[in-house]
């Protein structure tokens, strides 16, 4: 039952990702549209929905059952992401939208293997520093800003997200054989970055 659930609130949190998605997509202006596409990872954080990039960062700190948390977690959001693609796909914003998701695409399939890694890298760093800081920080307008200013910065900068590309390959119909390997090197860079400052918290005793 317990993996049900979390399969569930991994599944929550795709289709979240996708919504803060379809807002980016939906608007002219990149900082406005950057900082509403926190929506999703604010929602996430406050109803402790289940999203790779905000969990892989405390793996050093869990059991060898953890893995399996995350993979179920992995599975979840990419079904989340399908779910709202599709959703939005049978509607009248899909003719609105599309041409910049493709743009986008475009580039990240244009791209090659080591800079998405990099990018991904910077990208899971800013993660755990917005889910970190949600946590354990006092103060709403801290955890505010923890969570929506790290995520503006990652899409500002075209930093890679994992789950947020499987909503725009999902949107776009984009998925090939090239389009998953991306998705793993976006998922193992990803990982790498969000496990940086833990592994400074923890080799330093910091926390």
């Amino acid at each position: 039952m317990e993996r049900i659930r979390q399969m569930v609130s991994a599944i929550f949190a795709g289709m979240l990702i996708g919504m803060g998605g379809t807002v980016f997509l939906s608007l002219e202006n990149p900082v406005v549209g950057s900082f509403l596409f926190g929506i999703g990872l604010f929602s996430i954080v406050c109803f402790r929905l289940q999203l790779f990039t905000g969990k892989i960062g405390y793996a050093m700190f869990q059991k060898p059952a953890y893995f399996i948390e995350l993979g179920i977690t992995w599975l979840g959001n990419l079904i989340g992401t399908y779910i709202t693609a599709w959703m939005v796909q049978n509607t009248r914003l899909y003719a609105i939208i599309l041409e910049k998701a493709k743009r986008i695409v475009a580039v990240k399939m244009g791209d090659t293997f080591f800079s998405i890694f990099f990018l991904a890298i910077l990208c899971g760093l800013l993660m755990f520093i917005a889910v970190d800081t949600f946590q354990n920080m006092q103060g709403s307008m801290l955890k505010m800003i923890g969570i929506f200013v790290p995520v503006m910065v990652f899409i500002l900068c075209g930093f890679e997200h994992v789950i947020a590309n499987m909503f725009y390959f999902s949107l776009v119909n984009a998925w090939s054989g090239h389009c998953f390997a991306a998705i793993l090197v976006t998922t193992l860079g990803n990982s790498l970055g969000g496990l940086l400052i833990p592994a400074y918290l923890k080799l330093f005793h910091v926390r």
